[in-house]
C-alpha cells in the first residue's frame, strides 16, 4: 500500500471527473505521512509489549500493586484491591508512554494536512478528562467482573458474560447522553428544513426517532461523521457540524471578540467549504438508517456476544491451567486479572485476528447493503456527489492495494461504491 501512495502520483482516468489533480496529491501525501506514522508507532507498540514480556514488566507491576495496596491495610487476600491498583497503574503507564505519539499524530501530522483544531492546552485538559472518565467506567466494571467470577461457581463464565452483556447495553445507552457530552458540546438540530426532511425520512421508514443533534466536532478536527444511538422507541441521530454545509463553523469567518470557549481552539479559514448540502445529508442519513432497517446493528451485537460468550467459555477451561501463569512469571499465584490479560490478550491473539477479518468482510458487505437502501429511497445522486465530497473533506486516498484493502478496510474502496450507485444514478 505504501508503494501505491509513493507510485501513484497522477489522478487515474477513471478518477478523472470526481477528483481534482490538487485534491489527489494532497490526500496522497497525507495517506502516506499517516502510513509511516503507523508503522512506527506499531513496530513501538511491538518492541515495548515485548519488552515488558522478556523483562518481566507484568509480575513486576503485579507485586508492586501489592505493596502499594499493602501500605493502604489491604492484604494479599484483597485481590480485587491489588487488582484495581493493578490496572490504574498500567492503564497510566499505558496512557504516559503514549503520549508522544498522540501528539505528534495531532499536532505534527494533523496539523500538517489542516485536520487539527485543537490547542495545546485543549488537548492535554482532554486527555485528562478522558482518563479520569475512563477510570470512573472501567475500575468499578472490572472489580464486579472479578468479583462475580470468584464466587460464580462452576458456571461463572455464564454470569460473567451476561454482566458484561448488560454494562455495554448500559454504556450504549448513555455514552452520547451523558458521557460524550463531558468532551463536546451538542445542540438541537435547529428547526428548518433538514430537520423537518430529516423527521419525515425517518417516518417514511419507521425510524423512531426523538431527537437530533449537532456535535460540535470542528473543535478538534475538521473530519466529519454522523451515527444513530439509542435502544428501542427512543432513537436519536447525531450530527458533525462539519458534515454540515450551512452549520460547520470551518466555513465561517472568525468573529471578533470571540468567547473563552471558542479560543480552546484555532480558528481557520478554509478556502474551499467543506460538508454537504441537506440533499446530501440526507442521503447519507438514508445510508446510516438503512443499516438499522436491514437489521446490522442487531447482527453486530449478536455476533459480538456470542464472541464474548466463546471467550469467556474458553477462559474458563484454561484459567486452572498453571503453565500459563508460569509462562508470563507467576509461579506461585494465580491472580484472575492476569488470567484474563493473559488467555484474552495473548492467547486469543491469532484467534481474533482471523476474526477481525472476518467482521471486515462482513462490514463491507453491509455498507453495499445499506448504499442499496438509500438507492431504494431516491438518494443515489445524492450519496454518490456526498461520497466525492466526504472523501475529498478527509483526504481519502481512492486508490489502494486489494490485499491491503481486503483486510484492513471496514468500508468498500470509494470507487466500488460509486460504480454500485451509478447505474441508478444515470437512470
Amino acid at each position: 500500500q505504501r508503494r501505491v501512495y509513493r507510485t501513484t502520483t497522477h489522478v487515474p482516468w477513471e478518477l478523472g471527473q470526481i477528483m481534482d489533480s490538487e485534491t489527489f496529491e494532497k490526500s496522497r501525501l497525507y495517506q502516506l505521512d499517516k502510513s509511516t506514522f503507523s508503522f512506527w508507532s506499531g513496530l513501538y507498540s511491538e518492541v515495548e509489549g515485548t519488552m515488558i514480556l522478556l523483562c518481566g514488566g507484568i509480575p513486576f507491576l503485579w507485586n508492586l500493586s501489592g505493596q502499594i495496596s499493602g501500605r493502604a491495610g489491604f492484604g494479599p487476600e484483597y485481590e480485587i484491591v491489588q487488582s484495581l491498583v493493578f490496572l490504574l497503574l498500567a492503564t497510566l503507564f499505558s496512557a504516559v508512554t503514549g503520549l508522544p505519539w498522540s501528539l505528534y499524530n495531532t499536532f505534527v501530522i494533523e496539523e500538517k494536512h489542516g485536520f487539527n483544531q485543537q490547542t495545546l492546552g485543549f488537548f492535554f485538559k482532554d486527555a485528562i478528562k478522558k482518563f479520569v472518565v475512563t477510570q470512573c467506567i472501567l475500575l468499578p466494571v472490572t472489580s464486579l467482573l472479578l468479583y462475580i467470577i470468584k464466587i460464580g461457581g462452576d458456571y461463572f463464565f455464564i454470569y460473567a458474560w451476561l454482566f458484561t452483556l448488560v454494562v455495554s447495553l448500559v454504556l450504549v445507552t448513555i455514552y452520547a447522553d451523558y458521557i460524550a457530552p463531558l468532551f463536546d458540546k451538542f445542540i438541537p438540530l435547529p428547526e428548518g428544513e433538514l430537520k423537518q426532511e430529516i423527521e419525515v425520512m425517518a417516518k417514511s421508514i419507521d425510524f423512531p426517532l426523538t431527537k437530533v443533534y449537532v456535535v460540535e466536532g470542528s473543535k478538534r478536527s475538521s473530519h466529519s461523521n454522523a451515527y444513530f444511538y439509542g435502544f428501542f422507541k427512543n432513537k436519536r441521530i447525531v450530527l458533525f457540524d462539519t458534515l454540515l454545509e450551512d452549520y460547520s463553523a470551518l466555513n465561517k469567518e472568525p468573529s471578533e471578540g470571540a468567547d473563552g470557549e471558542n479560543e480552546e481552539t484555532k480558528s481557520k479559514t478554509k478556502n474551499k467549504k467543506q460538508g454537504c448540502k441537506n440533499e446530501e445529508v440526507l442521503a447519507v442519513l438514508g445510508h446510516e438508517l438503512g443499516h438499522w432497517k436491514l437489521g446490522h446493528t442487531i447482527k453486530n451485537i449478536i455476533i459480538s456476544q456470542m464472541n464474548s460468550f466463546l471467550c469467556f467459555f474458553l477462559f474458563a477451561v484454561l484459567i486452572g491451567r498453571k503453565e500459563l501463569f508460569a509462562a508470563f512469571g507467576f509461579y506461585e499465584t494465580q491472580p484472575t486479572l492476569i488470567g484474563l490479560m493473559i488467555i484474552f490478550q495473548f492467547i486469543f491473539s491469532p484467534y481474533n485476528e482471523v476474526l477481525s477479518f472476518c467482521l471486515t468482510v462482513l462490514s463491507r458487505r453491509f455498507e453495499f447493503q445499506a448504499d442499496a437502501f438509500a438507492k431504494e429511497l431516491g438518494k443515489a445522486k445524492d450519496l454518490y456527489s456526498a461520497l466525492i465530497k466526504l472523501n475529498k473533506d478527509n483526504l481519502g486516498f481512492p486508490v489502494s492495494d486489494w490485499i491491503f484493502s481486503m483486510w484492513h478496510y471496514s468500508h468498500p474502496p470509494l470507487l466500488e461504491r460509486l460504480q454500485a450507485l451509478k447505474e441508478t444514478k444515470q437512470e
